[in-house]
């Protein structure tokens, strides 16, 4: 049976469970962030072209250094490594984006749980959620200072989508403002369980095609640790599937729901996921890290132009995290 959802964005994601057709033929936009106060007007047009187009891009020279990003996928490592039990004394409390959850994630359009666990950091939800400093020392320090960093660069590309339509420069960083008490932007550290490899993708996903639900995703990938693809709109009749690199001290970036609906659909999310390795492919670990620029609660989410009617991002993402983690199999 199909599910309805109360917000179009999620009904998109039912028709996208199946294997498709992978092509290679599409290069994903590298973007060079050098010099940024100097290159804004450049950087920004190629900003505004990749997310009107195919709504994912990598980034270069972003600012965020290798070793900031070794250390986050360090703590990860060690989180991820702790005993079962141990890790549960961290659960993700109901509906909310904080703490640990493993094989709870079901996407809309494949019905099935997700491959991985995680481990949400979401400011002002991380009570009684940290690991003590006993059990991993320095977890709490470097994960939230990672999350500072990632903030930084998120609201660097957002103020140059902000230029472009029409808003205040600012616009997005004060509605993303981390000083107010429903901040609701999050850190999120994914740990992709090991396969035997697979010959033909079935109905298993390590996670199954879903468009993000915030204005913005940083993701951090590891080197060698492939799968995630990406379905422009514009293909999604034919379900043409495209790799996304797993380049060293690379962000790849992706316009979420959030943004698209506040953009009046001028900007792009797409459609993604994390197929299962191939018997000849890395069957390992795969880790990732991804920052997620989720606008503050009270935030109303309308377009200039009001293609859509106004709703609060708590109750824009109330509905996507309830529909994603809702157990279909009862």
């Amino acid at each position: 049976m199909i599910n309805s959802y109360a917000l179009e964005e999620l009904n998109r994601e039912t028709t996208f469970g199946g294997a498709g057709i992978e092509a290679d033929d599409r290069e994903i936009p590298l973007i060079d962030m050098s010099n940024f106060e100097q290159r804004r007007e450049e950087i920004s047009e190629q900003l505004w072209q990749a997310a009107t187009q195919i709504g994912f891009f990598q980034l270069t020279n972003h600012g965020i250094s290798e070793q900031e990003i070794a250390s986050a996928f360090g703590e990860a490592k060690r989180f991820f490594e702790l005993p079962e039990a141990t890790k549960a004394q961290f659960p993700r409390p109901k509906g909310v984006n904080a703490g640990w959850e493993s094989r709870s994630q079901i996407r809309p359009s494949t019905g099935t749980k997700d491959q991985k666990e995680s481990f949400q950091i979401t400011r002002y939800h991380m009570e009684n959620l940290w690991p003590s400093r006993e059990l991993l020392p320095f977890f709490q320090a470097n994960t939230e200072y990672f999350e500072q960093r990632c903030w930084q660069l998120g609201m660097k590309v957002l103020s140059c989508f902000a230029d472009k339509l029409g808003f205040d420069r600012d616009f997005f960083s004060k509605a993303h403002d981390p000083q107010n008490s429903d901040y609701q932007s999050t850190l999120r550290l994914l740990h992709y369980f090991p396969t035997q490899g697979v010959t033909e993708q079935g109905n298993v996903w390590r996670a199954g095609a879903h468009t993000d639900f915030d204005c913005l995703t940083l993701l951090f990938q590891h080197p060698g640790h492939g799968g995630l693809q990406v379905c422009p709109g514009k293909e999604a009749e034919s379900k043409r599937w495209t790799n996304i690199p797993p380049l060293a001290n690379v962000v790849t970036c992706n316009i979420g729901d959030m943004l698209m609906r506040w953009s009046d659909d001028k900007l792009v999310s797409n459609l993604h996921r994390v197929r299962q390795p191939k018997i000849d492919e890395y069957c390992g670990s795969r880790h990732s890290v991804a920052f997620f620029c989720q606008a503050n609660k009270s935030q109303i989410i309308q377009g200039p132009e009001k293609r859509y009617e106004p709703i609060s991002a708590e109750d824009f993402l109330n509905q996507r995290i309830q529909a994603n983690f809702m157990d279909k199999e009862r």
